[in-house]
């Protein structure tokens, strides 16, 4: 290992000078102070992504998939940074300071503003600071600032150490499915964690969602560990992993303890779920509780005399200001609502979330060169995942081994159960929406690299059938947008066209039925 490591060093210390050169000169403020500051977090994410995939054991694979995940999210969020300002929409403050995510762009200016300032790093956690809900995420990128790049503000050192948190999970993931369910699916989930559109936008961007990936691949390897071998150091990863989400989002702490304690009593059998462990687990889930409460009532004034209420309280509202809004920004959609019974609202806003970004619209709606080429990937990540997630349930009901089907499917409600509560928190927006869905995005990788594992074992003709319900919506909503927006064609009325795409899925689901149990017969 001592080898291996010298080796590396002979290219991670002049790639990391060279890199942070660059990097410097790209940014305002004193060169030389900017340059040992972006070569120290180069060095630093090189190292470790080094390190990682050397013990993870993914050899040349793995290597080639953390190596080409970093490059993509990187590369992009220079790319988008330095883009956005020429060709976005110039008139927009967080394009023209060239940034993708509001968030992004409110977080980093309250950074810069708290690093430059002669208050505590601990004050990113007070009121003063309240965009950060939770504050942990602003502590760190404010202590960054302070301490990296004193003279000037530089916001592609986040948009690096975001890159390298997105990217760090990787070998975590591959070694723990690895171990747990075995080469194959490890190749399929790693590839689907390097290249998925979404993550390489959020991973070139100063979002939550990287870390939380990151601290759910250490949650995830701790875990399997501990049930593999009984090893100590399982609950150094478990701890870094479930304090990490806590300080920076207590809600993803509070989801991955639920379906961790799922996996643990379909697993482990009640007679080896411990007291002690139980004990455990309803300490971290009370904290995240109040972490979770506290900061929502810090963002916002939530009646509520408990955690559990005031939580309660902002989901309600949430949902209800996510409701209005879709209505209100979309004349269309308000005439839809006008035209359909109040009960049906709010399932239209959950399907429509789920289907968010809609690729028709991507292709089709009128937007900068630089926005129509980031929807339609996005798009096509998202509706290429969703068959996988769909057809997750058949393929964890195909496994052999009993265990090993329970847990899939307890996988596959839990992922499902946050798509349907973020597609009801997220409405219709196009942005908000896949980022809170791709908060469980370790896991979705493990359902979809499962089921491509599946369908290359089985060629179960489930899958064809699928996609093609699939390109059936595309194809009728597709018209649909194209006559809205270029008069192609003339636009059925919206009941109209569910109908249409309801009456064909139902005829590829019942001829699918028919043909499986004429083979049968």
């Amino acid at each position: 290992m001592k080898n291996h490591i010298q080796r590396d060093l002979l290219w991670i210390i002049p790639l990391s000078l060279g890199l942070g050169a660059v990097l410097s000169s790209l940014q305002s403020g004193n060169w030389l102070i900017g340059w040992p500051g972006f070569s120290f977090l180069f060095l630093l994410s090189f190292s470790l992504l080094a390190l990682a995939t050397r013990w993870a054991g993914g050899g040349k694979t793995l290597a080639w998939m953390v190596a080409l995940a970093f490059l993509l999210r990187f590369a992009g969020g220079v790319v988008t940074y330095l883009a956005l300002p020429v060709y976005g929409y110039v008139d927009d403050e967080d394009q023209s300071a060239g940034f993708t995510y509001t968030d992004a762009h409110r977080r980093d200016a309250q950074a810069w503003e708290l690093a430059s300032s002669e208050d505590s790093i601990l004050n990113a956690f007070n009121k003063r600071y309240a965009y950060d809900q939770y504050g942990g995420l602003l502590a760190f990128s404010a202590f960054v600032y302070r301490y990296l790049s004193p003279d000037a503000h530089r916001p592609l050192m986040l948009v690096l150490l975001s890159a390298f948190m997105a990217v760090l999970g990787l070998p975590f993931l591959w070694k723990a499915v690895n171990q747990q369910w075995g080469v194959k699916i490890a190749v399929a989930a790693g590839w689907i964690f390097a290249l998925y559109p979404e993550s390489l936008l959020l991973g070139g961007s100063a979002m939550r969602e990287p870390y939380l990936w990151a601290f759910s691949a250490f949650v995830l390897w701790g875990f399997t560990d501990w049930q593999n071998t009984r090893s100590r150091n399982s609950w150094i990863w478990l701890g870094l992993g479930i304090s990490g989400m806590l300080l920076i989002s207590p809600i993803a702490a509070l989801a991955t303890i639920i379906l961790l304690a799922g996996w643990m009593y379909f697993i482990s059998g009640r007679e080896r779920v411990s007291w002690p462990m139980i004990a455990g687990v309803v300490v971290i889930f009370i904290a995240g509780l109040f972490l979770l409460s506290s900061g929502l009532n810090r963002s916002g004034n939530l009646s509520g005399k408990t955690p559990i209420g005031i939580i309660n309280n902002f989901i309600r509202e949430a949902i209800k200001w996510d409701v209005h809004k879709l209505e209100g920004g979309s004349g269309k959609v308000q005439r839809l609502f006008e035209q359909m019974p109040e009960w049906m609202h709010l399932p239209f806003v959950t399907a429509y979330g789920i289907f968010q970004p809609v690729l028709p619209a991507a292709f089709v709606e009128p937007t900068m060169l630089i926005w129509r080429v980031i929807a339609i990937l996005r798009a096509l990540g998202w509706y290429a995942m969703l068959p996988a997630l769909i057809l997750s349930f058949a393929a964890s009901a195909g496994e052999g081994v009993e265990k090993k089907r329970r847990l899939f499917i307890w996988l596959s409600l839990i992922v499902w159960g946050w798509i349907v509560i973020t597609a009801l928190r997220g409405g219709g927006d196009q942005w908000d929406n896949p980022r809170y869905r791709a908060i469980l995005f370790v896991w979705q990788t493990i359902l979809a690299g499962n089921v491509w594992v599946w369908w290359r074992e089985s060629r179960n003709a489930w899958v064809p059938r699928v996609i093609a319900m699939e390109l059936v919506f595309l194809m009728v909503f597709g018209q649909w947008y194209a006559s809205r927006y270029y008069y192609i064609g003339q636009q059925l009325p919206f009941a109209q066209m569910m109908a249409i795409i309801l009456g064909l899925w139902a005829l590829i689901f019942f001829w699918g039925m028919w043909r499986d149990r004429k083979r049968s017969v």
